[in-house]
């Protein structure tokens, strides 16, 4: 396998760019207007309301109307009615004036047929004349027009239109037909507008299994081992097998699952006896509507109900079989949606809404994210058409509940210039902006197993924003492939993150970031993995069936959905994470060390009379901690960060990753490669397994040590402590302690000709220690 090439740093850095935003050329200004994060592009408008009073063209003495816009090389067509004289199609389309290379356009009436399409009559402007129409403007009102023949004259049937020249601010813009999108079929059209999406209302669903009374069971000569599965969609949960083995078995087991609003399926609930290994016999089941639990905000107490099994059973009749439902048993039950925790559907380092489910304890809104997307630049082509490289993209931007997705630009340099705005309720969340190639245009939903390719996405923390500035920037669309790391292109973003009130964010800092019930009644890392997983598969699903569908793909890259998978490159790039926070303090202990060993005399010297004015007067010793906190801070203000952070290809060692493990990262699960590689996979892992394990041995050890000088392991050890502690709690109580910190600080300064290069007594004393290392197979 070859690696690629890496490309020079400056590549995967974020530019600075300075577009006319709303006519202004943005450099941090505050920009005040609406729509005002993305540059005004103009577009000819042409609604086409209705039809009336057509005359026939065929034989039936009918007409299969459509109408016909065309603009120098740009046409746009409207579906067609069959037998239809008074047609209606309010239709709007869209030219971009950039790209208008004609003075007049022409709205056609045609008569649809098999060999060739009749003309029925038309109406033609002067794009001079036109009218220009700025939101917030009310709309232009359409109006009738008479059809005119080819030598304009007046012809039999009016139409009603509307013309204007408008901005993309224009309501009409999101659903109309663009230009762009001549060469897509009608079918495909839905699929390439700019669509808002909201996430489907997430609930936890508790059930407390307690216990089930008068069980049938068909054995009656043994002792039934009862077990309760509950099914709830695609996710299935069982209890354990009942202590109690009787016919009136005891759970007292709470279960938990995912579930969506509006609620479709059913909680079902089986009461099994395991009578024999991989068989269970089903003694009843129930099901429970969603609709009607009942819904808690705390973790107060629910009431408990006693729900009725069924089972369907087969009664002889004679020579026939009838199969009928049997009341059998009942089962003592509490269910609630637990409105007061958040169901996690992200991966929690990049969560963009910590909100509870339960609307009612929502706080009020602390301000507003706008983010404007511009423009993309040098994108690699996709997939190939006509025997060319091409790509359709398309953005997908999602924070809080409220997914966007821009229109598709149909091969060619994507200019979007669409903006969106969020309420905000949490500085610290992130918002997520991807970029997609549209592979469904031709065929749509037919193209079975095509699936839209991934460019890059954008992270952007809000918290590391300044309120009312305007961030405009290019970032690099970073994708990690097979082959290495790849730049897939940019993408121009404009971002403005404006606070309605100062006290109100700087008072979310001192709240918890997740709602009180994770913190008074947590739920276990298995439960929160586990659930997370179902709630990243209702919400793809839910959103795969909005029209056009966000497709599971898309969700999926956004939420970080495979972000637990094993990484050999995840893992090194997180160990140099940590020695990277370490390194502050290995810095300070060495720069400490170098002052013990009077490296820089003068530097020592200071060091002991700060040290001696803070024995002396140990009242200054926190105020002059914080004072130096604060003078550092002071410091390093001139060299904050101008720019918000970007994905960092060193920091996640994707430039320098070996190829066998990129490989390893992009295998499946379970893995589909062969046994030798994955028998040197297996290997390279427990040898990096095996280092991990010595350094946790390691502080184990050292752990221990600390146990052992009080739990008389070793006698003598334990003695010499003894001892040690009486005298100096002695020599303490009457020795001063200013005097004590005193001699202590001069005898870690001293001088290294006062040193001996062995390890000290109390260090030698501490080594000698047992651990429990000796007790280990």
């Amino acid at each position: 396998m070859m690696m690629q090439r890496p490309l020079p740093p400056e590549e995967y850095s974020l530019k600075e760019t300075s577009p006319h935003l709303g006519g202004v050329i943005a450099k941090g200004d505050k920009l005040t207007s609406t729509y005002d994060l993305v540059e005004q592009m103009q577009y000819l408008y042409v609604r086409v309301v209705k039809a009336r009073d057509l005359p026939a063209k065929d034989i039936t003495g009918s007409c299969d109307p459509y109408v016909e816009i065309k603009l120098g090389n740009y046409k746009g067509t409207t579906p067609h009615f069959e037998k239809k004289t008074n047609p209606e199609w309010n239709q709007v389309f869209a030219f971009s004036k950039d790209r208008i290379q004609a003075s007049v356009i022409e709205v056609t009436v045609k008569d649809k047929d098999f060999v060739k399409d009749d003309f029925i009559g038309r109406v033609s402007f002067d794009l001079t004349e036109v009218p220009k129409r700025v939101p917030p403007d009310s709309p232009l009102a359409p109006q009738w027009y008479r059809l005119e023949d080819k030598k304009g004259d007046k012809a039999k049937g009016e139409l009603m239109l509307a013309v204007w020249m408008g901005t993309q601010a224009d309501e009409a813009f999101p659903e109309a037909w663009h230009s762009d999108a001549a060469a897509v079929p009608s079918e495909g059209l839905a699929s390439i507008r700019s669509k808002v999406y909201l996430s489907p209302k997430l609930w936890y669903v508790r059930v407390n299994i307690i216990e089930a009374q008068d069980l049938l069971v068909s054995d009656k000569d043994r002792y039934p081992e009862v077990l309760v599965k509950a099914v709830l969609g695609n996710q299935a949960l069982r209890t354990r097998v009942s202590p109690s083995r009787n016919l009136n078995p005891m759970w007292n087991e709470d279960l938990l699952f995912v579930a969506a609003e509006p609620f479709e399926e059913h909680l079902v609930l089986s009461v099994e006896d395991r009578v024999g290994p991989n068989k269970d016999e089903v003694l009843g089941k129930v099901a429970i509507p969603l609709q009607n639990v009942e819904r808690r905000l705390d973790y107060r107490a629910v009431n408990t109900k006693w729900y009725n099994l069924e089972r369907h059973v087969v009664i002889a009749e004679g020579d026939q079989k009838k199969e009928t439902t049997k009341f059998l048993s009942r089962i003592h039950l509490r269910i609630c949606l637990d409105g007061g925790y958040h169901v996690l559907d992200e991966s929690t380092h990049y969560s963009s809404d910590l909100r509870p489910t339960a609307k009612q304890l929502w706080k009020s809104s602390i301000g507003v994210l706008e983010v404007g997307i511009l423009t993309s630049q040098g994108l690699l082509p996709m997939k190939t058409k006509d025997g060319k490289g091409t790509t359709d993209a398309y953005c997908v931007a999602k924070y809080g509940q409220k997914w966007i997705r821009t229109r598709t630009i149909i091969d060619c340099f994507s200019k979007w210039n669409e903006q969106y705005t969020w309420e905000v309720f949490d500085p610290c969340t992130v918002v997520t902006v991807g970029v997609f190639d549209n592979c469904h245009l031709q065929g749509g939903d037919k193209a079975t197993g095509t699936k839209d390719s991934r460019i890059g996405k954008v992270r952007i923390r809000l918290s590391t924003l300044e309120t009312d500035r305007v961030y405009t920037h290019s970032y690099p669309l970073l994708v990690l492939h097979p082959s290495g790391v790849k730049k897939m292109g940019e993408v121009q973003l404009a971002v403005r993150f404006t606070c309605s009130s100062l006290l109100n964010m700087l008072y979310i800092y001192s709240q918890p970031l997740l709602p009180k019930m994770h913190y008074l009644h947590p739920l276990s890392v298995t439960q929160l993995d586990n659930l997370r997983h179902q709630a990243t598969q209702i919400v793809s699903m839910r959103l795969g069936r909005a029209e056009p569908p966000l497709r599971k793909e898309v969700v999926e890259y956004m939420i970080d959905v495979d972000s637990h998978m094993w990484s050999m490159r995840k893992s090194k790039a997180n160990f140099f994470r940590i020695m990277g926070v370490l390194g502050g303090l290995i810095a300070v202990s060495r720069w400490f060390d170098q002052v013990r060993k009077w490296k820089n005399p003068l530097t020592t010297v200071l060091i002991h009379v700060l040290f001696i004015i803070l024995v002396l007067y140990p009242e200054l010793i926190l105020p002059t901690a914080f004072l130096y906190l604060f003078l550092i801070g002071i410091w390093y203000y001139r060299w904050r960060p101008r720019q918000p952070p970007h994905m960092d290809t060193r920091l996640s060692h994707a430039e320098s990753v070996h190829p066998d493990e990129l490989d390893e990262e992009f295998d499946t699960f379970p893995t589909s490669r062969p046994p030798d590689i994955v028998r040197m996979r297996y290997d390279r892992l427990r040898s990096v397994a095996g280092r991990i394990q010595t350094v946790v041995g390691d502080l184990a050890t050292q752990g221990e040590r600390l146990q052992s000088l009080l739990s008389w392991r070793d006698p003598r050890a334990t003695a010499l402590f003894l001892t040690f502690c009486l005298i100096a709690a002695i020599v303490l109580y009457v020795t001063p302690f200013r005097v004590v910190a005193l001699v202590a600080g001069i005898y870690a300064l001293r001088h290294p000709r006062f040193r001996h290069k062995l390890p000290s007594a109390p260090l030698n004393f501490f080594r000698t220690l047992p651990a429990r290392t000796d007790s280990m197979l």
